[in-house]
This record gives C-alpha cells, structure tokens and sequence, in this order.
C-alpha cells in the first residue's frame, strides 16, 4: 500500500524527482514556428510572464506524447495571446561539443545553446544552458511554477542570440 506521503505527492503531480520518458500529457501545443516578438514583463504575480523562467512539461521532439517537467524561460506571446513562448534550459554542458561563435554553441546534431549561467530556478545551483533552435508553445495552465525572473540585460543577450541563430530582425 503507498505510504500517505506518495498519495498526497501523486494527487499534486509528484512522487519521483525522476522525470518519465513513458509519462503522457495532452497539453502539447506544438512547437512555435514563425517570427517571435520578444518581450521581457516579469510581474510578481504567481503567474507566469515573459522573463521568467518556469517549470513545465517539455516534450521530446521525436516523441511528442513523451517528455519531461523541465525550466524554461518565458520570452513572449503567440500571435493569438493564447500561448507564452519559451526556450527549454539544461544543465548539460555542450561546449566541448561543439563551435562557439558569439557566445552561442552550435553541436554536431544541429542544436544551438546559450550559456545562462546560475540562478534560481535550479535548487542545486547548477549552471544552465537556454536551447536556441526550438522556440516552445506553453500553455499557462500547464506551468507547474515560477522559478525566477531573470535580469533585463541578460533576456536582452539571450534574445539577440536567438535572433541570430533564427535569422530574425
């Protein structure tokens, strides 16, 4: 029989600090596709907000009914005002992986990442890394909570990289 601790966890979406590959969620919206307008209007207001980074279900690009609760930082709006938009973060180092070119790493699958840096959204401190060449469609019910806002010069540095790496003006 669970111990009453893992029933309470389990009615609040927890239980196991180990994210799921085979775990299924229906709130995927798909990942965003066309020209962002950055915006940076964190509030501290328990919802979520465009320079902000936020833990929410992540899913896998070769499996969509499959991903992982993970931070992401929060750099806008879709088009319809329906969807926030953000870029997945890790703690995985990917520089000697890759090309660094104007603070941006590029890995031999094609991915690019940026270095963040600390802060706290990580409850261990570790330094993270923002994925650049996947902009994600977010739901705001399903954001599971607010990790932090992130300084304006430094959501300025990460949108000029994205912008580069995405070929926008």
């Amino acid at each position: 029989m669970p111990s009453l601790m893992s029933r309470i966890a389990a009615l609040f979406g927890g239980g196991s600090s180990t994210p799921s590959r085979n775990r299924v969620r229906a709130d995927y919206l798909g990942d965003f596709t066309g020209v962002a307008r950055p915006e940076y209007a964190p509030k501290p207001n328990g919802r979520p907000d465009p320079g902000e980074i936020v833990w929410t279900w992540v899913t896998y690009e070769d499996d969509p009914k499959a991903g992982k609760d993970r931070p992401v930082l929060l750099i806008g709006h879709d088009s319809r005002g329906t969807s926030l938009l953000g870029l997945a973060l890790t703690s995985k180092d990917h520089h000697r992986d890759g090309r660094t070119v104007d603070g941006v790493t590029e890995t031999a699958d094609g991915r690019h990442w940026f270095d963040l840096g600390a802060g706290a959204w990580d409850s261990q401190g570790r330094p993270s890394e923002i994925r650049l060449d996947r902009v994600l469609r977010v739901d705001p019910a399903a954001v599971r909570r607010e990790g932090a806002s992130i300084d304006r010069a430094r959501f300025d540095a990460i949108m000029a990289a994205l912008k580069r790496v995405k070929g926008w003006s």
